[in-house]
């Protein structure tokens, strides 16, 4: 039954020896490692778990196994995806970036399985790189900046007070956010900041911290991507 099967697809097996299986898992392991490190060095955000960085390496090790079941049978092939269907997955991207590198672990596994090694090591090779690079560059931020400076400020004192020392301590500012109290005596203000060279969060924060008016003093690091 089996080879009339066969003979009806017009398939043959394809079976992997001891020493090449041995070799695709190796190779799908290592390139796993590599591109989840790189996934943990370029993470940016509040997002970041590690159970899911775990899950790169994972899915590249499967997927290459995953290859190396189906060989060069059709018939493999609509079993696993009947197989596979039952099995949903119902955990929340929160990062879209977080898509491209599942991709790119299903890519290196596939390509690791079916043998093509120039290829998965190419391919992990320049998407890994280019990762770096942008994260280096920070390519698509709208702006560069260091720290969110949250405080709030009494109005019964003068606002050039702090706006001196904003701008004695602080290269760039950007005035993101104001919000009155509900007795409009004060005012919660949010700004985007850019310390001068030479000064610290610390610094900033104790020099706010004795300032007449100001009180509730948060400075939050703003390299990644924060909900202000």
């Amino acid at each position: 039954m089996n080879q009339a099967v066969i003979d009806l697809l017009g398939e043959v097996p394809q079976i992997y020896g001891p020493y090449q299986i041995l070799i695709n898992l190796g190779l799908s392991i290592v390139l796993g490692i590599i591109v989840a490190t790189v996934y943990q060095q370029t993470h940016k955000g509040l997002s970041y778990s590690q159970s899911f960085t775990l899950t790169i390496v994972f899915v590249t090790v499967i997927v290459a196994m995953v290859m190396m079941v189906i060989g060069n049978s059709l018939s493999r092939a609509f079993a696993l995806v009947g197989a596979l269907s039952i099995i949903r997955f119902r955990t929340v991207v929160k990062d879209t970036k977080d898509i491209a590198y599942v991709f790119l672990g299903l890519a290196v596994g596939m390509a690791a399985g079916t043998g093509n090694y120039i290829l998965a090591l190419a391919g992990t090779l320049v998407i890994c790189s280019l990762a770096v690079i942008l994260n280096r560059i920070n390519f698509g931020a709208l702006y560069k900046s260091e720290f969110i400076l949250r405080f709030r400020f009494d109005k019964k004192f003068d606002s050039a007070s702090y706006l001196e020392l904003i701008n004695k301590m602080v290269k760039s500012s950007n005035l993101l956010h104001i919000e009155p109290s509900g007795d409009g005596q004060q005012l919660q203000l949010t700004y985007d900041i850019v310390l001068r060279e030479g000064t610290t969060a610390q610094d900033l924060a104790g020099a706010f911290g004795r300032q007449e008016g100001v009180s509730e003093v948060i400075l939050i690091a703003s390299k990644n991507d924060v909900d202000y």
